[in-house]
C-alpha cells in the first residue's frame, strides 16, 4: 500500500447604429462601451476571503477545533476514519485509522512537526515539509497569510470546475511555492496547490476544498480532495466542533518504540 500520510475577457457586443431615413432622422447613438473592470488587488482579496469565512471577529473567537469524519483513497483501496485536532496558536494533529492497517498519525506541538504509521513508525519532520506543516498548524491562518507569506503576487484567473477564481501566488522564502484560488464571487478558498522539493525532484501537491457549511458563525469545507504523485484521497467531514479541550499531549510527538 503506497504511503497514505504523504492527505474573462469581457466580450462587448457591437451594435450598428440605424441609419438616417429620408425623413432626416439622426442615427441612433452607439452605447459606450464599459471600461473592463481593473483586478482587485491581494490585499483585496485577501480582506474578501476573511470576511467570506465569517469575518475576523467570529475567527478570533475560536481557540480549538476537532473534526471527524472519513478518509477514502479509491486508487489504493482503502478507507477509514479521520480525527483531525487543532488548537490556537499552532497546533495540529490528524489520526486515520485504517481497518487492518492501523493508524497513521501526523503533527505539530507548536515546534515539533512528527509522523507515525506502522510501515516506517515515528518520524521527525524537517526542512521544507516542516516549514509547510508549521504553516498550516497555524489556527487563525485565515488572518494570518499576510505574515506566512511576505511576497504574494496577483496571477490573474483561472477557472475551477465552473467557477472563477482569482490566483494568489505566495512565495514563504524558503524555496517552497503555494498558489490560492479564491472565488470571484464568494471569496471563499477554493484550491490550494503546494510546489516542494522532494527526493523525486519537485513535487506539487493540490487540495480542493468543497460543500463550505457554517459552523458557529464561521465556513468550513466538509469535503477536502487531495492529491500528490504518491496518493490521492477524499476526506468527508461529518463533525466539527470548536472550542473544546484538547490535552496539549494530543499534540506531542510519540515515542519511539
Amino acid at each position: 500500500m503506497r504511503r497514505i500520510a504523504d492527505l474573462a475577457v469581457l466580450s462587448l457586443a457591437l451594435i450598428v447604429a440605424a441609419s438616417a431615413t429620408a425623413l432626416g432622422q439622426a442615427p441612433e447613438k452607439t452605447p459606450e462601451a464599459k471600461p473592463t473592470p481593473a483586478p482587485p488587488s491581494v490585499d483585496q482579496v485577501l480582506d474578501k476571503y476573511v470576511q467570506a469565512v465569517g469575518g475576523k471577529a467570529a475567527i478570533e473567537k475560536l481557540t480549538s477545533r476537532v473534526s471527524k469524519g472519513t478518509l477514502e483513497a479509491p486508487d489504493q483501496g482503502v478507507s477509514g476514519s479521520i480525527e483531525i485536532y487543532a488548537k490556537a496558536p499552532n497546533k495540529t494533529a490528524s489520526i486515520v485509522d485504517v481497518p487492518g492497517f492501523g493508524q497513521f498519525r501526523q503533527g505539530f506541538d507548536g515546534s515539533v512537526g512528527w509522523a507515525d504509521n506502522p510501515q516506517t513508525g515515528v518520524r521527525e519532520m524537517s526542512g521544507q515539509e516542516l516549514s509547510i506543516m508549521k504553516r498550516g498548524a497555524e489556527f487563525h491562518q485565515v488572518l494570518k497569510l499576510r505574515e506566512s507569506y511576505p511576497k504574494m503576487t496577483l496571477k490573474g484567473t483561472q477557472k475551477i470546475g465552473t467557477r472563477n477564481a482569482h490566483v494568489v501566488e505566495a512565495d514563504p522564502g524558503d524555496g517552497t511555492l503555494r498558489r490560492m484560488y479564491f472565488d470571484t464571487e464568494t471569496g471563499l478558498l477554493l484550491r490550494n496547490e503546494i510546489e516542494r522539493d522532494s527526493p523525486e525532484g519537485r513535487s506539487t501537491q493540490q487540495t480542493e476544498l468543497e460543500d463550505y457549511k457554517e459552523v458557529d458563525s464561521v465556513k468550513v469545507p466538509f469535503i477536502v480532495r487531495q492529491s500528490s504523485p504518491n496518493l490521492s484521497f477524499v476526506v468527508k467531514i461529518s463533525e466539527v466542533r470548536h472550542n473544546v479541550s484538547i490535552d496539549d499531549a494530543k499534540f506531542a510527538k510519540p515515542p519511539v518504540q
